[in-house]
């Protein structure tokens, strides 16, 4: 038996956690033990997804969250290292780029356990970004990097990276292909935020390069504001924007602000919307899925290819590229049964 400590901690992970675990219930010879660093705390933000996704209660849950990068990372290190010493997994499965998959990648390097890491590969070229500094120092101590793109397996070959990655798809489109339908009969958010289909446009903020400067979280919502002369623009507001947007005397009066939502409901808002504006690689894609436009509050973009697709568009950029086409890369759907049964040969 192959025993699996998955590491999460943030909304995306939450998601794309729940199509691996529904692979590694259909799976024999495989189990697996959930860690909840508890980085995103909200109920909105957590309890929510892991009962709308269907993702059983996690095993471990450490409670963490709040404080500069380096406090958080290094008391989930702590946290997640006593924990693996107790279960002794075969791997430890970590997504993403958060701080809470950059603990979990270094604690299990520090014990020798291996790391499996699920999005590997992707760059912004950013290195101010703390996301970025996450995935690179991810990738280089992880044993098993599936990417979702054959520019994220460029991406490691560039860097030296050879051993161990396997090119799978996205998992994220396994969740989204899971989540549309479901969505569209057990979510009524539009009747009632009084919404209509394709009569408003959906935008998320949340990444410190947006919410740690003043000037960035102006130009974000003035951007937004010149959206609102065409169609209401709806703001799920994260709590970290929110903190922002008081601390910084942003005035948010011109959007649609609601509470953060969840996966089904936000799903619904992707199905219903005319287009998306975010800062958010997972959101980026999710419009992609639903099929809608976007535009990335960013200077750069890890999804690359969303934009030479012609999906995707950063806000320095005055079009889109056309024609828009299909984006074979991320799959078929079945890249969370991909990751289970390279777990599965790789411990043979």
């Amino acid at each position: 038996m192959v025993k699996l400590v998955t590491v999460i901690g943030a909304r995306p992970q939450f998601i794309k956690a729940a199509s691996v675990s529904r692979a590694v219930a259909r799976q024999d010879g495989i189990s697996e033990i959930m860690l909840h660093t508890g980085q995103h705390f909200d109920a909105n933000m957590s309890d929510i997804f892991f009962e709308e996704l269907g993702i059983p209660a996690p095993d471990h849950h450490l409670g963490i969250a709040g404080g500069n990068h380096g406090e958080m990372t290094g008391r989930m290190l702590g946290g997640i290292e006593t924990i693996l010493i107790e279960e002794k997994p075969d791997w430890v499965l970590v997504y993403g780029d958060t701080n809470s998959t950059l603990a979990g990648a270094l604690a299990a390097a520090k014990l020798h356990i291996p790391v499996a890491h699920v999005e590997a590969g992707l760059r912004s070229f950013n290195r101010r970004m703390p996301e970025e500094v996450n995935r690179v120092l991810t990738d280089h101590v992880s044993a098993r990097l599936y990417c979702p793109t054959s520019a994220a397996v460029k991406n490691l070959a560039d860097e030296g990276v050879h051993d161990g990655v396997v090119h799978v798809g996205d998992v994220m489109y396994d969740a989204a292909l899971n989540a549309r339908e479901r969505a569209r009969t057990g979510s009524d958010i539009l009747d009632r935020l009084g919404l209509e289909p394709d009569r408003y446009s959906l935008a998320t903020i949340h990444r410190a390069e947006n919410t740690n400067d003043a000037n960035s979280l102006r130009s974000a919502i003035a951007h937004l504001e010149k959206v609102t002369a065409e169609r209401a623009v709806v703001l799920p507001l994260h709590p970290r924007t929110a903190q922002a947007a008081t601390r910084f005397d942003v005035s948010l009066k011109a959007l649609k602000v609601i509470e953060p939502v969840g996966y089904l409901d936000m799903s619904a808002l992707l199905d219903g919307c005319v287009d998306v504006h975010t800062d958010s690689g997972g959101v980026q894609k999710e419009a992609y899925f639903h099929g809608k436009p976007c535009v990335t509050l960013r200077s750069e973009t890890e999804w690359v290819e969303t934009v030479e697709a012609g999906w995707n568009r950063l806000w320095s950029e005055s079009d889109y590229r056309q024609p828009r086409q299909t984006i074979d890369e991320y799959g078929s759907g079945n890249a969370a049964d991909l990751i289970v049964s390279s777990l599965l040969m790789a411990d043979a």
